[in-house]
């Protein structure tokens, strides 16, 4: 599908809000054309559609996205405890003025919003050959304005609930409840699970069925959380119906867990997981092969930001395609996350984090593989026994750099630089600041066009088939029902059991009395690290206080966090450009 960024004035969008400011946006229209008339017709409304898709992208992909999702949280600092994003990262000076990506992400959210609501409104207007192609082209809007309301309910709260397409400048707003919200999500994906075809063949990226049926899965386990006493126990059970249905529905949707876990990550398969019998059940993609469809020259450049720096570390050591652009670092993982992993029995951690970078040096012009003679500097730098002077490390067979979570002894008489856990962290698990992590490797882009490049074009899963059996094992468990929840469980640690030497799928198996909520964080995180949801998933399952309990204790350089940082300001600037602004309030806290 071309989701190339669609100019306003293409789409004739003068006049229309982007949010609840009183900005307009001002376009020349040269041709004369009206919404109205534009709009009008199958063909005209498509375009409108493909709009409705383009702001996810202005988000996903994006530095935003990591920070706001995955930053802050229990499983992620700043590498190398850099002051970059403090106040989404750290919750340092987090005040309604001072962040720029969360001001960007609101902006973001209450367009795309707008957009989904134009199509929605004039859609039954429109005269297509058949109520079913309308009803699907309606179900991806509906789906879309799902998506925009669940991230701005679940970033801010009960703010804004517009379900109408701003016509003009809008100078007041009104507050509506996280329930009213979850109310207009849950009967639009519920339209949408029903209207959206299986396939829309080879443009894959649409919302489909399996979209529309995980995102409800998700949606109704949020909204229970959201309820107490009976009406809790009704969403619970809802949710673990609809991921049942999700899971019982696999064959028809096409969709099934990758068999090595690894592999899902591996860039030749990345096109091919919304494909026929892959994991991928909402995906953003990008092209590879036409960056001018593209909705930026950016694309997705998560291959850069959760690595660590192995450039420039030792001489045998070259930045390269296959080890990625180390140049812009973000996130690096807390030593809580990475201690969530038995390596020994579970696949994903070796599946997710890199460890060891091999002799990659090249010398001569043109230049060739190089082997690496370890120098007097190099000995004295990492501080290796003397002997080590002149120790040759072949190229692309020894060791050039170790990073690793274990403690290793005898590290002076290892011929390459080491940094482990007791050097990487303290005995409290705080970050000492040496500038140097496992890498996060399930977003690697080999396929860059220059070794610095910063864009990269890998489809992005937003939701994935493994999230259904642990949202059927989460609300099995607030259901009481934890022996049921372990089945769910254990699905997905078999898949992620190591099948040799020794076949471990004994050894990861897991009883009702296993399971907690502790536990069901603590398996989400080692199946879904990095990938843009661990903001949601602990907003979601801790009261304010559990929440910030838990940050504090896993991840103890974050010593700000308050419990009213659950909830994101709104921008300051939203609220000055409202008449009633003092009347709509600021989230508490802020």
């Amino acid at each position: 599908m071309n989701l190339k960024n669609i100019t306003i004035s293409s789409l004739v969008l003068a006049g229309l809000m982007v949010n609840t400011s009183c900005r307009k946006l001002v376009e020349n229209n040269p041709s004369g054309a009206t919404a109205e008339a534009v709009w009008s017709t199958p063909e005209g409304m498509l375009t409108l559609v493909n709009a409705a898709y383009s702001d996810q992208r202005n988000f996903y992909g994006k530095e935003d996205a990591i920070l706001m999702t995955e930053g802050g949280t229990d499983l992620w600092f700043n590498q190398n405890k850099s002051s970059y994003a403090n106040q989404l990262t750290r919750y340092e000076g987090f005040t309604a003025s001072s962040s720029g990506t969360n001001r960007n992400a609101f902006t973001t959210f209450y367009k795309g919003l707008n957009l989904a609501n134009a199509g929605i409104g004039r859609i039954k207007n429109v005269a297509y050959p058949s109520m079913d192609e309308r009803n699907r082209r309606e179900g991806e809007l509906r789906f879309m304005r799902a998506f925009y309301l669940w991230h701005i309910v679940e970033f801010y709260g009960g703010v804004n609930l517009r379900t109408t397409e701003a016509q003009g400048a809008e100078l007041t707003a009104t507050r509506s409840s996280v329930q009213e919200f979850y109310n207009v999500i849950i009967d639009d994906l519920q339209f949408a699970k029903q209207h959206l075809p299986n396939s829309w063949g080879a443009e894959y990226s649409r919302a489909t069925k399996k979209s529309a049926a995980g995102f409800l899965a998700r949606a109704l386990l949020t909204r229970a959380y959201h309820s107490t006493g009976a009406e809790a126990t009704q969403y619970f059970t809802r949710a673990r119906d609809a991921a049942k249905d999700v899971i019982d529905r696999a064959a028809e949707f096409q969709i099934a867990l990758w068999p090595n876990y690894r592999d899902l990550w591996l860039p030749a398969n990345n096109k091919r997981m919304s494909a026929s019998g892959g994991e991928a059940l909402y995906t953003i993609s990008n092209s590879a092969n036409n960056t001018a469809i593209n909705f930026d020259g950016n694309a997705n450049r998560m291959h850069m930001w959760y690595l660590t720096q192995y450039n420039n570390r030792i001489g045998a050591l070259v930045q390269s395609f296959e080890y990625g652009n180390d140049g812009q670092r973000r996130l690096q993982p807390t030593l809580a996350l990475l201690d969530m992993y038995n390596e020994n029995i579970d696949s994903r951690y070796e599946g997710s984090f890199q460890e060891v970078w091999l002799v990659n040096r090249v010398a001569g012009n043109p230049p060739v593989p190089s082997n690496y003679t370890l120098t007097a500097q190099d000995v004295n730098t990492y501080k290796k026994h003397p002997s080590l002077v002149g120790t040759v490390l072949r190229h692309g067979i020894d060791t050039a750099l170790y990073i690793t979570k274990r403690s290793i002894a005898n590290e002076s008489l290892r011929p390459y630089p080491i940094f482990d856990r007791d050097t990487m962290y303290t005995p409290s698990g705080a970050i000492a600041g040496v500038n140097a992590y496992p890498s996060l490797i399930k977003f690697a882009y080999p396929n860059r066009t220059a070794l610095n490049a910063q864009p990269g074009f890998n489809d992005i899963f937003l939701m994935r088939f493994a999230e259904m059996y642990l949202i059927a094992a989460e609300a099995e468990f607030r259901l009481g029902n934890s022996a049921a929840a372990a089945t769910y469980v254990n699905v997905i640690r078999t898949r992620a059991a190591k099948k040799a030497p020794v076949n471990q799928t004994t050894a990861m198996q897991v009883a009702a009395a296993d399971i907690n909520i502790d536990f069901i964080l603590n398996e989400r995180a080692r199946e879904f690290a990095g990938e843009q949801i661990r903001w949601f998933d602990l907003k979601r399952s801790l009261t304010p206080q559990q929440w910030v309990n838990r940050i504090k204790t896993l991840n103890p350089d974050i010593t700000a966090v308050q419990p009213f940082h659950i909830l994101r300001p709104v921008p300051q600037e939203e609220l000055d450009a409202l008449l009633n602004g003092a009347e709509f309030g600021q989230n508490p806290g802020y």
